[in-house]
Parts: C-alpha cells; structure tokens; sequence
C-alpha cells in the first residue's frame, strides 16, 4: 500500500504519454503508466493514471473507497478515459494525452481514506501496474488559530480603551512601522502564528494626503508581503465589537496579497475598489493558501483576482460578494458612447481562481458579469504543478450575471462544480470552453432564467470530457448546439420556455464515445427542430472536421431509434416540480421594450420549489450512478437536482 504526503503527488514509472501512439498498427491491449494523485481537497480527491495502447477505447478503471479502518469498499465513478480529442479553437489546438482521470466526491474533511484503482481491458494490460491500493487524507478546513502574538487595529477617533499593543491603521500593525507616504521601513512585522485584531469603525484613507495614518498615500492598497504557513497563517481578523469596513475610495485594488503566502481574512467588509482582493495576477505571481471567510466584498469591479498558475489550497468561504451592475434587469448590451449596442463591463466577476486545490463554497455572488470563473490561461501548462486541476466549487449562490454564471474554461483535469444555484444570466449558465482535458463535473446545479443561451455552453472551442448528472436547466437551449469532444449526460432535466428558436436537445460532438440518457426534456410547440444530433459516422472513434450534416429528429423515440441515444429519456413541463414557473421572455421584452439596451427580467428564487411533484414521471426514473446518487429513495433516482423529499442543499453563506 502506498501512502501520499500532503504535496500528493506519486510518480509510477513506465511509460508516459508522449510515447503512446508510436506504432502503426493498432495496440488495443493498454499499458499502465504512471498515477498522479492531485492535490486533495476537503470533500474531494482526484486522480490522472497515464497509459497506452487501447486505440479501441475499450479499458476502463474501477474506483472503490472506504474510510481507514473501515471493513466494506464502496463504489467510485470510473475515471473518464480521455486521449486524442483536440481542444480548443483555431488558435488553440491541445490534443489530450491518454489517460484516465476522475474523482471520488462528497468525502467528510480532515479523513483518512483507502483508495483502489483497478485497471482492466478485453485486450488485456500487457505491462505494469493494473491495480493501486493508496492511502490519502482530505485537508480540513483551515482555521483562524491564536498560536502567536495578538496584535489590536484601532480606527482614527477611536475613543474607547484599547486593548494593548495597539496600533494605528492595519499597516502599522503589520509592518511594525507608523509610517506614511513611500516610507516602508520594516520595524517589527507580523510573524507566521500572528493574529491582527480589527475593531469596529471604517478605515478609509484619504488617498491623496501625503501623511494619511493608514499609509495607503495615492495608490489606496494594503500591500501584503509576509509568509504565513499552512501551520502559522497569519490572520487579520474582525474583532468582534462592531462592523468593520475597508473602504477603498475608488482604488485600484484594496487588498494585494500576490506576494503573502497563508494569510487569513475573516469577518470584515471590503468595498469601493476595482479589485477587492489580488491574489495572483497571471505571469506575474500569486499566493498560496489564502483564506477569505465571511466577509463582505460589495461595490467592486473584481472580488477576488487569483489568476496565477502557481495559486494553491485557496479556501473561498461564506463570503457575500456585489458588484455594481444594474440590479433590476439583465443588460445583455447597452448603447455605448459610439452609439452602437456593446457589451459594457462594470463588475467584471465575482471570484476567478488558476492552480490546484482551491475550494470555493457557500459564497452569494450578484450583479457581476461573470459569478465565479476558472481562468482561461491557454493551452495547458506542461509542469503538472502548473496546470489548473482539482478545483471544487460547491454550495454557492449566484443571482444575476451578466454573462456567466460559472465558467471551467481554461481548466485542465478534475473540476468539481457540485450543488450550485444560479438565477438569471444573460449570456448562458455553466460554460465549458474550453476545458483542455477534462473531466469537469457538473453535478446537481440548478440553473433557472437563461433567456439567451444554452445551459451547458462550449460553442466551438471542443472541449475535453464533461460528466452532466442531475442538474436542472431552465433555459433558452438546454445544451449547446456547437462542438464538443467527450460527454456523459444523466439524470438531467432541461426545460425550455416557449418560442426559444433553437432545438431543445442540441448535441453535436466529435467523438462517438459522448452518451446521453435517462433525461427529461422540455419541447415547446411550434418548434420547426426540437432535436438536432451531430456525430461522427459509425464506426469512427473521431471526427474532427464532422463534415456531414447533423441529423434532425421530432420526437425523442425518433432519436433512439436512429442513433440509440437518450432510450430512457422522457419529456416533462414545468408542472412536474412542486413550484417552479415558467419564464416568459418575449412578453417581458414587449412589455418593456427598450431601444438602448437588450435586456431581459429577473426572477428571485423565493418562493420556487424545484423538488419533482408527486406523480411526475421524472421520479424514479433515473439511473443508478455510484458516489452520485447512493441515498436514492424509491425504486430508483429521481431526475433532477432533488431527491424525493430530501432538503434541499443550502445555498451560499451559512452564516
């Protein structure tokens, strides 16, 4: 048995992916490579086991798990096998290597698990490892510990006691130094361990004066530079007498941390400021270990910027999150100066992250472009620590983006988005373009008011592999009619409201590997093509041109027939759900025309109930998916995001 250190990671020799498909004629035995165990996060570990040969496709990897000590094994989700596809677009062609990748889910924190990976193949695996017993720990939630000195913040005007040693303004007290203007010298800094204490009272400086007692004179930043540990983070911390409020009176960006590795922000609100908090800019540098929890981030253009390859174990928690885009509608374009529609940005996005083992959960974030984003780097760094993997974002709450409301573009292996909530976006949902690898999981998210777009969007950037499990979609399309590589769809429901021109059940893939089943779809009347498949010929593993023309099927009868895909798929309404309503966007857009803008409504989630109906035919109806849906009730899973009378997940900040 093999045991994994906290840096994850186990190099198996054998053969890399760069020496796979070396031979002309087929090799449909497969070899095993290495495994690369990736950084684990709280509820979550992910895998990569390189290999070659099995040019049919045909090998598969078996996922058991069970708590140490445990007696009995429990099921796993296969790794997804991936290789050849091309990702990207024109200018960004990545073909992916062979692998399997994939993840266990919903694990508890700070726990000890046994992981089995077995490797098999008709063909037979001719060399190596076939089976990998490993011994890993799940992270626990990083916590705000007085394990070295106290340090106590005060605003000007403070006058009440003070609890000793106090300072004047967050600088002071962390570099050591009433300094002001370009003076910087460093007297007695915080040390890893040290806590700083903020008491009540708003901090805003006064940029432009030269001998301001916060030391922020023109650029308005609190600059950061001093190392934590993942032992001894240092913490600035509300404490507890009041509300305490950052204001950046229109600076650039607030809190810069690019260069200040562990540091804890907890409990206080940040505002007026382009960025909130910097974290990592790309090519530039980036932290690691940074935890933001309940705080309050509102009236910026950015929350939190953690664009960096190198960013690492972020944990992004409980935090509300505004920006300053118009509250009472979706502005898809306005009329800009030129007097043209453009798509104008005013809050950009609430959170957007790169690197490994960031876990960004229970966070509300509104009036933004984007909500929270996996940055689009490029094509996939080629230094395994470098690339974007094992990344979870689960439990937020996102009302009204303009744009997206999560984005996994850019993202390379093991992308976890699991019980998230969004309300009202413009431009689409969850998009996916383009993922360089895969598999990013889409599992159990509730997307409602997409009046523009599809749900699940990739347009023609072609991305890897993507898992679709019990999501619920209520949108213009609900998936994207353009190109993909490698997908699973089940247990999903995709309505679509009335007079959305585009088909209900768009898939048009490269691969013949990408499936789709035991879904409901929502047909309105009066569509010319409700379902519309684009796929290579039989017979053909890849298509990369697909030059023939899609195929376009009335009922979802008519489509298994002909290509054997979604046979246990049913249609549904609105009416199935114990209360949700259907969004009329033309009505609205008559009602309200407006010549300067394309706009749309927003509904608000109070009140909608997205738990199935009794007697709809979506319940029992889905198909059994090991570490997905293990608590089902009935005869089988439900379809949809909910199961029977379960709570439903709790949404965004717990406290």
């Amino acid at each position: 048995m093999s045991s994994i250190n906290r840096l994850n990671r186990i190099f198996l020799p054998l053969f890399c992916c760069t020496l796979l498909p070396c031979c002309l004629t087929a090799q449909n035995a497969v070899t095993s490579g290495r495994l690369y165990v990736e950084p684990p996060t709280l509820i979550c570990l992910g895998f990569e086991w390189y290999i070659g040969g099995d040019d049919n496709r045909n090998a598969s990897v078996e996922v058991a798990y069970r708590k140490a000590g445990a007696t009995d094994w429990s099921a796993g989700m296969p790794l997804v096998r991936i290789g050849d596809e091309a990702a990207g677009i024109a200018e960004l062609t990545y073909r992916t290597p062979r692998l399997f990748a994939g993840s266990i889910i919903d694990l508890e924190p700070d726990t000890e698990y046994e992981c089995r990976l077995t490797l098999s193949d008709p063909d037979g695996v001719e060399l190596g490892q076939a089976v990998h017993v490993l011994s890993i720990r799940t992270r626990a939630e990083p916590q705000a510990k007085a394990n070295g000195r106290i340090r106590h913040v005060y605003p000007p005007g403070w006058e009440g006691e003070k609890e000793t040693p106090a300072y004047e303004g967050l600088m002071h007290a962390y570099y050591g130094f009433r300094r002001y203007a370009d003076h910087n010298q460093t007297v007695d800094p915080v040390q890893p361990g040290d806590m700083i204490l903020v008491h009540a009272g708003t901090y805003k400086a006064d940029r432009y004066n030269y001998r301001n007692k916060h030391a922020l004179t023109f650029h308005g930043t609190y600059s950061l530079t001093h190392d934590g540990t993942p032992e001894r983070p240092i913490v600035i911390k509300a404490a507890g007498d009041g509300e305490v409020i950052f204001d950046g009176d229109g600076a650039y960006r607030l809190f810069d941390l690019m260069a200040a590795d562990y540091h804890h922000l907890e409990g206080f609100t940040i505002r007026n400021a382009d960025i909130g908090i910097l974290a990592g800019e790309k090519n530039v540098l980036g932290c690691e270990g940074l935890v933001v929890k309940n705080c309050r981030i509102e009236a910026v253009g950015i929350g939190i910027m953690a664009q960096y390859r190198g960013c690492r174990n972020f944990y992004l928690a409980d935090n509300y999150i505004t920006g300053r885009v118009d509250t009472t509608r979706l502005l898809r374009k306005e009329r800009g100066p030129d007097g043209n529609l453009q798509q104008r940005v005013y809050s950009y996005y609430g959170i957007k992250v790169y690197g490994q083992g960031h876990v960004i959960c229970h966070n509300y974030v509104a009036y933004f472009f984007d909500g929270i984003d996996i940055c689009t780097h490029g094509a996939a760094e080629p230094q395994e620590d470098e690339r974007s993997v094992a990344i979870d974002v689960y439990n937020n709450d996102i009302f009204l983006t303009n744009d997206n409301f999560f984005e996994a573009d850019g993202g390379t292996y093991n992308l976890r988005f699991l019980r998230n909530r969004g309300f009202n976006s413009a431009q689409s949902g969850f998009t996916n373009q383009p993922v360089l690898g895969g598999p990013v999981y889409w599992i159990r998210n509730i997307g409602y008011n997409i009046p523009e777009k599809p749900a699940l969007k990739y347009w023609e950037t072609r991305p890897g592999a993507i898992i679709a499990y019990h999501n619920v979609f209520t949108t213009y399309s609900g998936r994207s009619w353009k190109g993909m590589n490698n997908a699973r769809f089940r247990n999903n429901l995709f309505l679509q409201p009335d007079d959305a021109p585009q088909p209900t059940l768009g898939m048009k893939t490269y691969t013949s590997y990408s499936t789709s089943d035991y879904n409901g779809y929502r047909f309105h009347k009066g569509q010319e093509v409700p379902i519309s498949w684009h796929a290579p010929m039989p017979g053909v593993l890849r298509d990369y041109v697909l030059s023939h023309e899609a195929s376009t099927f009335q009922t979802l009868e008519a489509l298994a027939a002909a290509t054997g895909q979604e046979r246990h798929s049913i249609t549904i309404d609105f009416s199935d759900f114990v209360k949700v309503p259907v969004p009329n966007f033309k009505a609205w857009q008559a009602a309200n025309p407006d010549p300067d803008a394309e706009a749309f409504p927003i509904w608000r989630p109070g009140g909608m109930d997205f738990h199935l109906r009794p007697g709809s035919k979506a319940i029992d109806a889905g198909v059994r998916i090991p570490n997905v849906n293990d608590d089902f009730l009935g005869e089988a899973p439900d379809m949809g995001a909910l199961e029977g009378d379960l709570p439903a997940p709790h949404y965004g900040p717990r406290s």
